[in-house]
């Protein structure tokens, strides 16, 4: 299969490009993603319209069903469907970010694997990660004791992801499986026995704006968690004792800007700055949802979960100052409500 080398080895900067090269180049890759059906067309990415997400995987599912099971089975059922997804090969890198699905993918690959020693989680980073991030990643990982690697992904170059117009998502995993691709080609890894892995679940395959879909297909990503909901992903992990089980989701920084505010890191920092301060403002642990976004003209709109509503609303005129300090022209207040700015 034709792919776009993102990066030619994980150090490696993306080759800076005009906005119609990457375009067309993004539109050959993706229109050979899949032997069964074009994924979308150079005009459908011209007009910037989202295209329809086609993920297909031939090893069978798991025997579970989506209800809540018990959580022993889950677990064993999990195991056997990643031991599946396997193959036969083995080096294995889990796309890896200290959140809870794919740390629970990098457990059960590692527990699955012939050899631990070819089984590394790779974290990508860029200003788009916070920092809290990376430092959770680092202690799940040794948790699992699993071999962790960081990398610096290369999406910033790329005027797809910094238009921010609806297809970032499909543009950041794309650079960040290529960047993957070249770290087994560093270690000499030869195609045919080699998997990728990320920590798709079956609520993430039901979001139309989940465009990465896309390219974990062309990349032929395998998804141990595929067929299973995210309270499942949450009561198998809590078995295993992962300490970030019950950890509230923590997307990119990118996923809070609005549709067409850009992705440059001047706003990613503002609002990994926003975030900060009004957790430690409100006294809010990992278990609870945060949001900073940054809508159209600089506005920042805090988002909590109801319970801190009251007491976020009560802050406000402590943040204006701080917020105004940032960058942002004015801030409020609402309930969280994920993909708010998705759509």
């Amino acid at each position: 299969m034709e792919r776009i080398s993102f990066c030619s080895n994980y150090y490696t900067l993306l080759r800076q490009q005009s906005r119609s090269d990457m375009r067309k180049a993004i539109a050959k890759l993706y229109s050979k993603g899949t032997s069964k059906r074009r994924l979308f067309s150079a005009s459908v990415v011209d007009q910037n319209v989202p295209p329809r997400v086609v993920v297909s995987h031939s090893s069978n599912p798991p025997a579970y069903s989506q209800d809540r099971v018990d959580a022993t089975n889950l677990v064993d059922e999990l195991l056997r469907y990643t031991r599946s997804l396997m193959d036969g090969s083995h080096h294995h890198i889990i796309a890896y970010s200290g959140g809870i699905d794919s740390s629970l993918v990098a457990a059960l690959v590692k527990e699955s694997a012939q050899d631990n020693e070819r089984v590394r989680a790779v974290l990508g980073l860029s200003r788009a990660v916070p920092v809290e991030q990376v430092t959770l990643a680092e202690e799940v990982a040794g948790f699992i004791g699993i071999a962790l690697e960081k990398i610096h992904t290369t999406e910033s170059s790329d005027e797809m992801y910094i238009e921010n117009s609806g297809q970032a998502c499909l543009a950041c995993k794309t650079h960040l499986y290529s960047c993957l691709d070249s770290v087994f080609e560093h270690t000499g890894a030869e195609a045919g026995d080699r998997k990728l892995y990320n920590g798709t679940n079956s609520d993430d395959l039901n979001d139309p704006t989940r465009l990465g879909l896309i390219a974990a297909d062309s990349f032929s990503v395998q998804s141990p968690l595929r067929l299973t909901t995210k309270e499942n992903v949450r009561l198998a992990a809590k078995l295993l004792g992962l300490p970030n089980w019950n950890y509230a989701a923590s997307p990119c920084l990118r996923s809070r800007l609005a549709l067409g505010v850009e992705a440059i890191p001047q706003h990613l920092e503002r609002i990994e700055q926003a975030e900060r301060h009004v957790r430690q403002s409100l006294s809010l642990d990992p278990t609870n949802n945060l949001r900073v976004r940054l809508l159209a003209k600089g506005k920042a709109m805090v988002e909590v979960e109801d319970k801190a509503l009251i007491d976020a609303k009560d802050s406000l005129k402590l943040w204006n100052s701080f917020f105004r300090e940032l960058g942002f022209s004015s801030v409020d207040v609402r309930a969280f409500k994920s993909g708010s700015v998705a759509k």
